[in-house]
C-alpha cells in the first residue's frame, strides 16, 4: 500500500482511499484531496516534510504525517 509520502517528485498519482479520522480527514477533504482526484507531486522538502503537490488545479503543502494518511496509486 503506498502513500502520498512514498510518491516520487514529477509523478502524478491518483488517490485511492483516505485513512484516518474525524476532523483529519476532514481537513484533507477539504483542501481538495478526495478518493480519485489526481495529484502531481512537485517538491519534497529536504527532510520530507511538507510536501508540495498541485490538485485540482492549486498548489499546496501537505505534512508528512497527513500524506502517510493518504493511499494512492
Amino acid at each position: 500500500m503506498r502513500t502520498l509520502k512514498d510518491a516520487l517528485v514529477g509523478r502524478t498519482v491518483k488517490v485511492v482511499k483516505l485513512n484516518g479520522e474525524g476532523p483529519v480527514k476532514r481537513r484533507i477533504m477539504d483542501m481538495g484531496i478526495t478518493k480519485g482526484v489526481s495529484i502531481y507531486v512537485r517538491k519534497v522538502a529536504p527532510l520530507g516534510d511538507p510536501v508540495e503537490v498541485t490538485v485540482r488545479g492549486y498548489e499546496l503543502s501537505v505534512r508528512k504525517a497527513d500524506a502517510e494518511m493518504i493511499v494512492v496509486e
